[in-house]
């Protein structure tokens, strides 16, 4: 048996691992849960993150990836090893060559940690790509043509702002404000506002239920349940659209602002390309409610969400993977 080429989008919040000429095979949540005693795995993946907030005290639930590099390299080892294993990719005398994506201005460092954590999970060649590059190709862009297109990618850990042309990078930006900042956002304002505590999963529960980022784009209301920090007792609250998009507001301009200034740094004739193309939102973060229109109004130019923004960057990887030949050719970091 010949082992297969995989593609892997090594996010803060999800790993996918597409597998060429299978398609996405893998989506689940970057947790590791592990026993603190005997430093052993419990649980990975969809199962680890079930246990976030809801494990005893010798039981830790570890997110190993921050901002889209790796912070914990022995545990994303051990969470590669175990998705490979599990998708049983290793040949009998061959291991899998393995692309992996990662944030446009990690340091080689960074860089190098990613590598060898893909490596020593049973990679036999290990070649990096930008992750906008290659959430542009999965979103359908030809970025091979001398033509400008514009993607921002806004996973968990960070988003990245790219103008692409030619097959390469123009100009980009990168910035650590993203999907999981969205969450603490929300999670500190109902804290500091309610004196109710709740916890990651509720947080991100919120954003995705009743979040907007367009002023008025939306009137819901859910009912929540946590700690209440006076009486220790577990307590209900109703929150609404309105003050979520208030919450919200910051974050989504400082993500506003990274695209400007790309645009701004844009040479004119492939600034004048995106006004026709539009730009392209990608990654969990697109799914936003009213972000599309939002950038929209500030760019002043169209913005299309991707038609499945969470697996742009995974369909991207496996586009490159059957193009082997010709990345091998052109310079991978």
């Amino acid at each position: 048996m010949i082992s297969k080429d995989i593609g892997i989008d090594l996010g803060t919040a999800n790993v996918l691992i597409h597998v060429k000429g299978q398609g996405i095979v893998l989506n689940e949540p970057s947790v590791v849960a592990i026993d603190k005693n005997t430093n052993k795995v419990l649980a990975v993946g969809e199962e680890a993150y079930r246990m976030v907030g809801r494990t005893p005290g010798n039981i830790v639930a570890i997110r190993p990836l921050k901002d889209g590099v790796i912070a914990d390299f022995d545990v994303t080892e051990s969470m590669l090893k175990h998705f490979i294993n599990k998708l049983n990719l290793k040949g009998l005398l061959s291991k899998p060559r393995i692309l992996i994506c990662c944030p446009t201005n990690i340091t080689s460092v960074e860089q190098k940690a990613i590598r060898e954590a893909a490596e020593k999970s049973g990679g036999k060649t290990v070649y990096l790509e930008e992750e906008p590059k290659v959430a542009a190709i999965g979103a359908g862009m030809d970025i091979f043509e001398p033509s400008g297109n514009m993607v921002v990618d806004i996973g968990g850990g960070t988003t990245d702002v790219a103008v692409l042309s030619m097959g390469s990078i123009v100009t980009a930006a990168s910035i650590k404000v993203a999907g999981d900042n969205f969450n603490n956002e929300i999670l500190n304002y109902i804290k500091k506002e309610y004196k109710l505590l709740i916890g990651e999963r509720t947080a991100e529960n919120i954003k995705i239920t009743i979040g907007s980022v367009y002023p008025g784009g939306r009137n819901e209301e859910m009912e929540i349940r946590g700690r209440d920090m006076v009486t220790g007792l577990p307590r209900l609250l109703s929150v609404n659209s309105a003050e979520i998009e208030g919450v919200l507001r910051e974050s989504i301009a400082v993500i506003l602002k990274a695209a400007k200034d790309v645009l701004e740094q844009t040479p004119p004739e492939l600034s004048a390309d995106i006004i026709d193309r539009g730009v392209i939102l990608t990654g969990g973060g697109a799914l936003l409610h009213g972000i599309d229109q939002l950038l929209a109004e500030e760019l002043k130019v169209p913005v299309l969400i991707a038609e499945n923004p969470m697996d742009s960057v995974a369909v991207g990887t496996g586009l490159m993977l059957d193009n082997m030949d010709k990345l091998s050719k052109t310079k991978l970091i």
